[in-house]
């Protein structure tokens, strides 16, 4: 049996005390397995010191040493030849700024089942079918980046009567299509069918403040749901309070905040974060979180901003076991929730605005300038 079915197929997704020695074995066998077929990872260790019988000996997560997101973007680091990788994506960016993540078979089928476990622990798979509403780009070979593909296989969790994108190619390129997207939106309103508007949450924001500015109401059907994804980016500092989004989502739209949801990962971290009905996003078994001290980078305990260290055993294809972000976050006590998931919930905070990175929503800057001023045409 590998070594990630019993952690995949555990009782209760999020019950990370019964888990706790199945994932660190996963951990340490994950960690042997890209040791022992990954030169250059095998290199980045042993510079720190750590070695394969260390790996062998790890009782703690955050003991294994981790590899900043930064250190994709430049290099490649593949335990696998890139021909045994069934899929491959990466992080958007410009000036060629881009991780290369690839999936082996295997892989892509444990970071499948622990993903569609924890969207199916939210309620999140219908067979009613829906219409979806993508604000990004449509899917095409020229755009292979992570955050399309996993748009579009949002739109699989309800089957799809239709699929209308906020953006259409052009002579110029991509521009956004805003007339269009309110005439769908109008159009499905006067419906039965729901709707699910899938983006960034920056993107839904300034959708529904140009419908705020143009005084556009639409009442989409029951059931409808907003299910946002990819932080805020660049756009950290328009970033705005949840419950103004739920007020818009709810004043422009008719969604209630019961039915929106929202999502949290790395296209280096194979793991799946969806918020509970607190807005939470709790840690399931397949993945643990280390919050790091920002000029140390050693662990913090519960409470306190650092950086955010993923660690996932899922992946053989890269060492991607052990990724530390861009992203700042505070990781708290399951019990502090009050939604009934005793694991604990990791609260994103900001980015450190390090400007080498970039990100997946890189020149969304300039797509949102001009669907503001499409709404005024």
């Amino acid at each position: 049996m590998d070594y990630r079915t019993k952690l995949c197929f555990c009782r209760d997704i999020y019950d990370q005390r019964a888990s706790d020695r199945t994932f660190m074995e996963a951990v340490r066998r994950n960690v042997d397995c890209h040791l022992l077929k990954c030169k250059d990872y095998r290199r980045i260790l042993g510079s720190r010191g750590f070695s394969r019988s260390d790996g062998q000996r790890v009782m703690n997560a955050g003991e294994v040493p981790c590899i900043p997101t930064l250190f994709f973007k430049y290099h490649d680091l593949y335990s696998v030849p890139e021909a045994s990788m069934v899929i491959k994506a990466t992080s958007s960016g410009t000036g060629g700024v881009k991780s290369r993540i690839g999936f082996d078979k295997k892989s892509l089928f444990f970071a499948g089942v622990a993903a569609g476990r924890v969207i199916a622990r939210h309620g999140l798979f219908s067979v009613r079918p829906v219409h979806y509403v993508i604000l990004g780009f449509p899917p095409g070979k020229e755009n292979q980046t992570a955050i399309s593909r996993t748009q579009r296989l949002s739109t699989m969790f309800a089957p799809a009567l239709s699929r209308k994108y906020a953006l259409r190619k052009g002579k110029h390129g991509y521009r956004p299509d805003f007339n269009g997207l309110l005439e769908a939106l109008r159009r499905y309103g006067r419906g039965n069918a729901p709707v699910r508007i899938i983006g960034f949450p920056a993107y839904l924001y300034f959708l529904l403040k140009e419908m705020e500015r143009n005084r556009i109401f639409i009442r989409l059907p029951k059931h409808s749901m907003i299910m946002a994804g990819g932080g805020w980016k660049q756009f950290y500092k328009e970033t705005v309070d949840k419950r103004e989004l739920y007020r818009l989502g709810e004043r422009h739209l008719g969604i209630p905040e019961s039915h929106f949801r929202e999502f949290f990962g790395a296209v280096e971290h194979p793991g799946v974060y969806c918020d509970c009905p607190n807005h939470h996003f709790h840690i399931p078994v397949t993945s643990r979180v280390v919050i790091r001290d920002v000029d140390t980078l050693e662990p913090v305990g519960y409470g306190t901003t650092g950086l955010v260290n993923l660690i996932s055993p899922l992946v053989e294809s890269m060492p991607l076991v052990s990724i530390l972000t861009d992203d700042l976050g505070v990781l708290h006590r399951g019990c502090e929730c009050g939604c009934g998931i005793e694991a604990p919930y990791l609260e994103i905070i900001g980015r450190t605005g390090v400007p080498e990175i970039r990100t997946c929503a890189a020149g969304a800057e300039e797509v949102l300038k001009e669907a503001g001023r499409s709404a005024l045409r």
